[in-house]
């Protein structure tokens, strides 16, 4: 009865909306029938979330106006919640209550600034955490950790590909700008980079529960390095050089590769520096480091505006926004959208993370870790609030959670696993 009233309900809809607005029409038939297909087959969603995690185009409207991405972690979520083995593990329950913390910090700045976008954003930030750890959960805790996380990186290097066919193209005609891929859909270099630094990031620890070889790891791991070079995403390198250092450092059966580490990131590190230099001595005013600059003090004057409750998630999207511009700073971000109430709740979150990370499993909660502390270094740089940016890191130490609770519970002897029986 219920599908039935459902259908009903859609074809109405549907021959209501369709003349108007097709391709919403298009969306929600799709969203009905992989509700439907979820019924039946619970971790297709969670999993089909996992490479299409990098789809940055937009659907939408107005203040939801926002990725594929966003679109298909909301409809993962639910069956994840739902169907998802329980219990939680103690790791993501407490992950699940710090980003809690964080909401109700910047629920505060919901209600002062009572806008649309403030309201949807707010919704938005717990989705990219709390909603990507649960659908990550839901992967690897059924045992398709492995699957899971090969589609994302296969994704990202179907998305490599192009944006180094592209700067190759550029190099050709003498262009070395940095890239900003335009197929399969426009993106920004930064965006690339990020995406294209957390697929390293695996690739160089190369977990043996992945089951990638070095026959296809290493490749693919020269192909998303390539990939974020031409980007010349500096944030990037920052938060892979990062991420690199904890892998390889943290724990004892990888320390093996601390010099490999070392040799990789003194470069990295000397190009960062080398092309921040060379802005500087550029003398040119507009470009990205003298824009940071100002924009660091414009948002810290932005926020003493409004210093306890900020100006609202999103503000600069607003025609009366006291700036117009993103604040190019994690911290920066949230003092100036949510005030120093916000800010708290930021550094809960974090603050926590890292040390619920810090003492999970190391064979797991290493990549978890520095999957982490990857994208609070990348935000140092640029705002942090940016969906796949966000979402893609969560997902995936959800992922490595479900795994460790899934690998503990599948090593406990089948005795002791029954229930017990009273006589």
């Amino acid at each position: 009865m219920l599908l039935a009233g459902a259908a009903t309900a859609l074809a109405v809809l549907v021959g209501y909306a369709i003349p108007d607005m097709p391709l919403l029409v298009v969306g929600g038939v799709v969203f009905l029938l992989l509700a439907v297909v979820a019924l039946t087959q619970p971790v297709l969603l969670p999993l089909l979330a996992m490479p299409l995690i990098v789809v940055v185009l937009r659907f939408g409207a107005g203040p939801v106006d926002m990725t594929i991405a966003d679109w298909i972690l909301a409809l993962a979520f639910w069956p994840a919640v739902f169907f998802a083995p329980r219990p939680f593990s103690p790791e993501l329950r407490k992950l699940l209550w710090l980003n809690a913390i964080y909401q109700a910090a910047t629920l505060f700045t919901v209600i002062a600034n009572p806008f649309v976008a403030n309201g949807v954003e707010w919704f938005h930030a717990w989705l990219l955490v709390s909603g990507a750890l649960v659908v990550g959960w839901a992967v690897g805790a059924t045992g398709h950790a492995r699957l899971g996380v090969s589609l994302f990186l296969l994704a990202c290097v179907a998305l490599a590909l192009p944006t180094i066919a592209e700067g190759l193209l550029g190099y050709a005609r003498g262009n070395f700008s940095a890239v900003y891929p335009s197929w399969p859909w426009g993106m920004h270099k930064n965006f690339m980079g990020n995406l294209m630094g957390i697929a390293a990031l695996i690739l160089y620890a190369r977990p043996t529960w992945l089951g990638w070889t070095k026959r296809w790891a290493v490749p693919a791991l020269v192909v998303v390095v390539t990939a974020l070079a031409v980007t010349q995403s500096r944030q990037a390198l920052v938060g892979l050089a990062v991420g690199l250092l904890v892998v390889s450092f943290r724990r004892h059966a990888e320390r093996r590769r601390g010099v490999v580490a070392l040799i990789v990131v003194a470069p990295i590190i000397y190009l960062v520096l080398t092309m921040a230099r060379d802005q500087i001595a550029s003398g040119n005013v507009h470009n990205s480091w003298f824009q940071r600059l100002e924009w660091y003090t414009e948002s810290f004057r932005i926020w003493l505006d409004a210093p306890f409750f900020g100006h609202g998630l999103r503000y600069w999207t607003q025609a009366d926004a006291p700036g117009f511009f993103q604040p190019p700073n994690a911290f920066l971000e949230v003092m100036a959208s949510a005030g120093l109430i916000g800010l708290f709740g930021f550094l809960v979150l974090w603050v926590g993370a890292i040390a619920v990370l810090y003492r999970a499993d190391p064979a797991f909660g290493t990549l978890a870790l520095a999957l982490g502390l990857s994208r609070l270094a990348q935000a140092q740089l640029d705002l942090f609030w940016v969906s796949i940016s966000v979402s893609a890191p969560f997902l995936l130490i959800g992922v490595l959670l479900g795994l460790a609770a899934h690998t503990a519970r599948e090593s406990v002897p089948e005795r002791r696993r029954e229930p017990m029986v009273t006589r």
